[in-house]
């Protein structure tokens, strides 16, 4: 079986952090395994606390897990610390990791602040230049490709501008009342968009890092990007179509909407 590690916080309410990274790589048949970043409390409504581990702690945290079951692929989430994103970035390094995706996550679905504006400047300089793929939303993409985003070619642009800045791979995700959920994969000097259905789901919470531990899941099982990109926009319209309702606010999707019931 492939193997695939998500390095993010934890989600007390479990619609998005470690735990959704962990459903939807479970979902998309991976082994998962985690790097805790940080502990949170927050439910649908908002994120009231966060509690990081040392950098020394997630240091042992990844030492553990490549000195044994390496991963096929890396997805890397919410992380709020310098000193963190310094310790992972070397892990990378030191383990020749590959296939590496990084959700570069500033703000929960409720808006709630994930990052120090310190650690912004970390990521781009330590983490951006490590991965294979960075997959911002619009308003990710407008802080670092600094400039603002209004229409389909405004995104094609900020891709183009962060992908030769950091030389990756860079998918900006759509939505946010600009189209349709379409995404475009700015990658080799081309672009690509992908065009996903409108789901009437008001139930998002988790969606960004669900998307990218998708793609990590069929980046690790061997598909190219341009694949793995399509197959985790597909997971992702049949979680958000399956309708779970829960939570007085963005509520999660349904990440195993596509496992069978069982008879016990």
């Amino acid at each position: 079986m492939k193997t695939a590690l998500t390095i993010a916080g934890s989600d007390s309410s479990g619609g998005a952090g470690i735990q959704a990274d962990i459903k939807t790589m479970l979902a998309n048949h991976v082994y998962a395994m985690s790097a805790i970043t940080a502990l949170t409390a927050q439910n649908t409504t908002g994120v009231t606390d966060i509690m990081e581990v040392t950098p020394e702690f997630l240091g042992e945290q990844l030492d553990c897990i490549f000195t044994d079951i390496f991963p096929d692929a890396v997805k890397i989430g919410m992380v709020s610390g310098s000193g963190l994103i310094r310790m992972i970035a070397k892990k990378l390094k030191e383990y020749g990791a590959k296939h590496i995706v990084v959700d570069p996550v500033m703000a929960s679905t409720s808006g709630s602040k994930l990052i120090s504006d310190d650690a912004v400047q970390t990521l781009k300089e330590e983490l951006f230049p490590l991965a294979e793929v960075l997959t911002p939303n619009i308003p990710e993409a407008e802080i670092l490709a600094e400039m603002n985003i209004r229409t389909e070619e405004d995104m094609i642009e900020a891709s183009g501008k962060i992908s030769e800045t950091y030389h990756c791979a860079v998918l900006c995700k759509g939505g946010h009342n600009l189209n349709d959920s379409n995404d475009v994969l700015y990658q080799d000097h081309s672009y690509k968009w992908f065009y996903g259905k409108r789901i009437d789901n008001p139930n998002t919470h988790g969606t960004g890092c669900t998307l990218s531990s998708a793609i990590a899941s069929n980046l690790a099982k061997g598909y190219d990007l341009d694949t793995s990109v399509s197959r985790a926009k597909n997971y992702i319209s049949g979680a958000l179509s399956a309708m779970l309702d829960l939570g007085a606010g963005s509520g999660p999707m349904d990440h195993g909407y596509g496992i069978l019931d069982l008879e016990l």
